[in-house]
C-alpha cells in the first residue's frame, strides 16, 4: 500500500508536492530537493513532460526518488504513448516498488519545446485508469494476456480543474474518472477558497465519493500570476492577490530589497494550507512549487503541517 493511500485511508491531512525531471540526464538538483522533502510529505508527483516540454522520463525520476527513500508518484500521460507503451512503463514502475500513479491526458504538443512530435492519445486519463482498473482485476494485460506473477496494484489518482464552466462539465468528467478506478484527485491549483468550497460541494451533490487534495500553487509574483490567469486554463487568481503581490514588489524596490514578492507568495500559500487544515475542507493539499520545492518545507511550517510517520 502506497503511503499516500494510507495517509488518506487514516484520515491523516495528506500531502504531496510535485517535481519536474531535469532537461537533460543530470538528476542532482532534484534529489538535491528531494532530500528536503524527505519527511515533510507523503509522496511526490513526478510530472511526465509537462506542458508538453520534453524531459527526462516521470518514470526515471520516480526511480531515482524511491532509492533515495522519497515515495513518488508515477504522473503518465496518453500524450506521447500507444496503451502498450503506458502498461509496459507501470510495469517497470511496479518492479521498482512504485505503487501510486496519477493518470493525465497531457498537453497537445503544439504548446510545447518540440512541435515536430507526434502525438498518440491512444488513451486519455479516463482510458489509462479503465485499463488499469482492468488489468488488477483480471491479471491480464491490454491484450487480455496472462501476465507473469499477477498484476500489481495501483493507487490510481486523476486531475480536476476546480475553476471551469460550465462545471457541470468538469464534475461529469470527474465522475468518470472515479467510475474508472480514480481513488483520489488532486486539483489544479486554486487561489479562491470560497470558490472552491462551491466545487466541493457540487461534487457532494452529486453523489461522488473520493477524496479530493487541492491544488496550492505558492505565486512568485504579480506577473507569474497574471501570465498564469491569461494562459493556463483553469487558474484565477483574484485581484486581491495581485494587488497584494504589486505592494510587495513595490515595497521591495523602495527598500532595496529582493524576493518580497515570492515570500508574500509562500506566506498566501501557507495561510490557504492552514485554513483548509483547520477547516477540515478537503483531506488534504497537493503542492506546486514548480522549480522551488526547496521552499515547500518552509510553506509547511508557517501553516503548521506536520505529516505523521
Amino acid at each position: 500500500m502506497s503511503v499516500l493511500e494510507k495517509a488518506l485511508e487514516n484520515g491523516q491531512f495528506a500531502v504531496t508536492a510535485e517535481m519536474a525531471p531535469p532537461k537533460g540526464a543530470d538528476f542532482t538538483g532534484q534529489l538535491a530537493a528531494a532530500q528536503l522533502l524527505r519527511g515533510k510529505v507523503h509522496a511526490v508527483n513526478v510530472t511526465d513532460m509537462q506542458s508538453a516540454c520534453l524531459k527526462a522520463s516521470s518514470l526515471g525520476l520516480c526511480i531515482h526518488l524511491k532509492q533515495a527513500g522519497v515515495e513518488p508518484v508515477l504522473q503518465i500521460t496518453g500524450r506521447d504513448r500507444s496503451r502498450m507503451a503506458i502498461m509496459g512503463d507501470v510495469l517497470s514502475a511496479a518492479s521498482f516498488g512504485i505503487d501510486a500513479i496519477l493518470a493525465l491526458t497531457g498537453d497537445h504538443p503544439v504548446v510545447g519545446d518540440c512541435k515536430d512530435s507526434k502525438p498518440v492519445y491512444d488513451l486519455d486519463s479516463v482510458g489509462i485508469l479503465r485499463m488499469l482498473s482492468r488489468m488488477e482485476e483480471s491479471g491480464t494485460d491490454c491484450g487480455g494476456n496472462p501476465l507473469a506473477g499477477g498484476a500489481p496494484r495501483f493507487f490510481k489518482g486523476a486531475a480536476v480543474t476546480p475553476v471551469y464552466e460550465p462545471r457541470a462539465l468538469q464534475i461529469n468528467k470527474l465522475r468518470q474518472k472515479v467510475e474508472a478506478g480514480a481513488r483520489y484527485i488532486q486539483t489544479q491549483g486554486i487561489f479562491d477558497l470560497e470558490q472552491f468550497r462551491g466545487f466541493l460541494e457540487d461534487v457532494e451533490k452529486a453523489g461522488i465519493r473520493v477524496p479530493i487534495m487541492a491544488g496550492i500553487i505558492p505565486l512568485k509574483s504579480a506577473g507569474m500570476a497574471r501570465f498564469m490567469n491569461e494562459n493556463v486554463p483553469g487558474i484565477a487568481v483574484p485581484e486581491e492577490m495581485l494587488s497584494r503581490l504589486d505592494a510587495a514588489a513595490a515595497e521591495g524596490r523602495e527598500k532595496g530589497v529582493k524576493g518580497l514578492p515570492a515570500k508574500l507568495g509562500m506566506e498566501m500559500a501557507a495561510e490557504m494550507i492552514a485554513q483548509i487544515q483547520r477547516e477540515k475542507l478537503c483531506p488534504g493539499v497537493h503542492i506546486m512549487a514548480i522549480g522551488a520545492e526547496e521552499n515547500v518545507p518552509a510553506i509547511l511550517d508557517m501553516a503548521g503541517v506536520r505529516i505523521e510517520e
